[in-house]
């Protein structure tokens, strides 16, 4: 699909357009110029100049190790889960595998990674009682957004993790909500904090990444 945003040449696909125009600029930057057909496996690249692409997959799949390892140590406050999460993952053949190839689906775990290290970070802050319009929270909190937004732009499976953050932020502000110590305003400035920086903030994304999709792809198809 990455030829297709580089020759702006317009096309329908069952995903999002997020992964593709991240696999189509890498390719881009790195020299490719969106001639080679990409019609089956095992086809010879001929010299077309595909590494910029397949490095860009393998360098997201790569970065999700310290993702995982920072993730479980938020959930766990543990070294040994943490290491041993983080071992299990990186000796996990399949995994090895799959970031070594121009795929979608590195990106997508990427995204994932870090829409759920966000998450739990989120909540760690919350449970040290940050205030809700902290620098540090909002930071956070649009970090979490956007990793949504770009999960949920490169699968629509991303709405899994929408789901899980979705339950974990009802859970968050229970526990703010239950805390008898705490003003009820508390809770009503984190409902609105993660109003507009989970549900505002990720739908504009979604939009502008659709948006580009549709201003590259000014061509149209001859198929």
């Amino acid at each position: 699909m990455a030829s297709w945003y580089i020759n702006r040449t317009f096309f329908f696909d069952v995903h999002p357009p997020l992964g593709k125009m991240l696999i189509a600029l890498s390719g881009k930057l790195t020299g490719y110029d969106g001639t080679f057909p990409f019609e089956k496996p095992g086809d010879k690249y001929e010299g077309a100049r595909y590494e910029g692409m397949r490095l860009f997959c393998t360098t997201l799949g790569a970065l999700i190790i310290p993702l995982t390892f920072l993730s479980i140590w938020e959930m766990t406050k543990s070294l040994e889960s943490t290491l041993i999460g983080t071992m299990l993952l990186l000796c996990d053949v399949g995994f090895l595998t799959l970031n070594r190839y121009i795929l979608l689906d590195p990106i997508l775990l990427f995204f994932m990674s870090c829409s759920i290290y966000g998450a739990f970070k989120v909540r760690t802050l919350t449970e040290d009682n940050l205030q809700p319009f902290s620098v540090r929270m909002l930071s956070w909190q649009l970090f979490l957004g956007a990793s949504l937004a770009c999960t949920m732009s490169v699968k629509f499976v991303g709405l899994f993790v929408v789901l899980f953050v979705g339950l974990r932020t009802i859970a968050d502000l229970w526990n703010v909500l239950g805390d008898l110590s705490k003003p009820v305003s508390l809770t009503v400035k984190h409902l609105i904090g993660r109003t507009v920086t989970l549900i505002l903030w990720p739908t504009l994304l979604y939009v502008l990444f659709f948006w580009i999709h549709l201003t590259v792809l000014s061509k149209r198809s001859v198929a």
